[in-house]
């Protein structure tokens, strides 16, 4: 074991987006910075086997579903060979969008002078410092020789250990047949019936893409909707449009036992008393994520934990232990890349001396199905119940020039608005590419923005912004196009 730690002004635990964007920003800032990371890239679950993955499997899934269902109302025939799936060549592609990232991350590190400790960090107080001990092998997973265990005397450390899928316990996750996200991304052949458990992002978003390719898909979710905490009209589109899709979505349904034998899964539901088994070739257990430490003693720490083992921080990230700081999925609130990233600079520049801090008014949330799903703010239901006198504005799609001309018509812009002051309180959208529509709104939220400063604001014909400048003026009761 190494006999000396080597000095640092902050040590990162770990190399997802949380992780990383915090060590590119305290390099940025003049401190010595090491990021530990266990995995063979950086990157962790989003850029590894979560949002880049899943998203580049989402977009070639939609071509795919342009290409056969709706190329001909473009005047876009396929030649007499007809069409076809290379399911190998897409799930390659995936892969190399994934390598592509993180070379880029790995390129930044290079760039910024930031050490990537390779291996299993842990943390412990000595002599009243932080010391970080690196273990482990990143291509083996098992113990290391002597030489490679490295320590680091730091003078600050940020958590950043992320989540972990959570397990169904009589259907534990194997990858091959019980899939969490992970196993998802990489099916070898289009199921003939995947059943999806749970219907929240992950499950509609990795269900839709098998959907497209061919599969049949059955979506059990416990709750009586899908997307449980969205705004209600959001639901209720997404309800309707995803059935007329060809999803199977089985709502208010509790999942009451499962098992595999051989190449089939098993899963035994119930509904207002009466009960089935739907029998699949794979089934994706989607019920949500947990905040994982990555084995740090929290006790020994002196760590504050949530209710869901999440560790408790204040605006500026801070645990409450001197110098340890926590950000991302292991950290209350949405489990969110991009949410990870802003706590990982407020971090970052905290250690610096900085005055910031955290808020998480302005967060948008994204699903990534077809028609897409956006959010930022209150839901409708937030707002009346919390007794706010509020005005309503809503603009659908199918009257913006533009998704005419994409042959988009479902969805539509809402907003949710103060009724005396007109500052924006919630925005819901769904749509096409309302993920790059929503940035707009998010901007306004930063700056308490009203509905009349989005309304007044001049954009661009034909584009798909005129739906939100629309639902804008909506709200004012002075809409243009509807």
């Amino acid at each position: 074991m190494a006999t000396q730690s080597s000095p640092a002004d902050v040590v990162i635990i770990g190399g997802g987006p949380g992780g990383y964007v915090a060590a590119i920003r305290a390099a940025q800032l003049g401190l010595s910075t090491v990021c530990v990371e266990m995995d063979k890239t950086l990157g962790g679950t989003c850029v590894n086997v979560g949002c880049i993955p899943s998203k580049a499997l989402l977009t070639s899934s939609e071509h795919y579903e342009f290409a056969r269902q709706h190329a001909a109302e473009h005047g876009v025939r396929i030649d007499s060979g007809g069409l076809s799936l290379d399911l190998v060549t897409m799930l390659k592609r995936k892969d190399e969008v994934v390598g592509q990232n993180t070379r880029g991350i790995e390129f930044l590190f290079k760039k910024n002078k930031i050490t990537w400790a390779k291996g299993k960090g842990s943390l412990r107080r000595v002599d009243g410092g932080l010391e970080v001990t690196v273990s482990g092998d990143v291509a083996t997973g098992g113990p290391p020789p002597q030489d490679k265990i490295a320590s680091y005397a730091a003078k600050n450390v940020i958590i950043a250990t992320g989540s972990v899928p959570i397990e169904l316990p009589f259907l534990k996750f194997d990858e091959e047949r019980i899939l969490s996200n992970i196993g998802a991304l990489k099916i070898p052949s289009v199921p003939r019936h995947l059943i999806v458990i749970g219907g929240g992002v992950i499950g509609l978003e990795l269900g839709s893409v098998w959907r497209r390719l061919g599969a049949k898909v059955t979506i059990v979710e416990l709750l009586p909707t899908i997307l449980p905490g969205m705004d209600d009209d959001v639901v209720k589109e997404c309800d309707r449009v995803f059935r007329r899709q060809g999803l199977d979505l089985r709502t208010g349904t509790r999942v009451v036992g499962g098992r595999r034998e051989g190449d089939k899964v098993f899963v035994e539901i119930e509904k207002d008393g009466a009960k089935e088994t739907l029998e699949g070739d794979y089934a994706l257990v989607a019920i949500g994520r947990k905040p994982s430490l990555g084995g740090l003693d929290a006790a020994a720490l002196g760590l504050s934990l949530g209710r869901r083992g999440e560790i408790l921080v204040d605006d500026q990230m801070h645990t409450g232990v001197p110098n340890v700081y926590a950000i991302g999925d292991c950290v209350p609130g949405p489990m969110l890349a991009h949410k990870a990233e802003e706590e990982g600079v407020v971090a970052a520049e905290t250690i610096a001396g900085q005055s910031v801090h955290m808020h998480y008014k302005s967060i948008p949330n994204v699903v990534y199905t077809w028609p897409e799903v956006a959010a930022v703010g209150l839901t409708e239901r937030q707002v009346r119940e919390d007794g706010r006198q509020y005005r309503v504005g809503k603009f659908p799609f199918s009257a913006n020039g533009r998704a005419r001309t994409m042959g988009e018509s479902a969805g539509f812009v809402k907003f949710i608005a103060d009724a005396r002051t007109d500052e924006l309180l919630g925005a819901h959208l769904v749509g096409p590419n309302v993920s790059e529509l929503v940035a707009e709104v998010v901007l306004g939220f930063e700056y308490r923005a009203s509905t009349d400063d989005i309304g007044i604001t001049v954009h661009a014909h034909p584009t798909l912004s005129e739906a939100t400048k629309e639902a804008a003026l909506a709200t004012l009761g002075r809409a243009l196009h509807i």
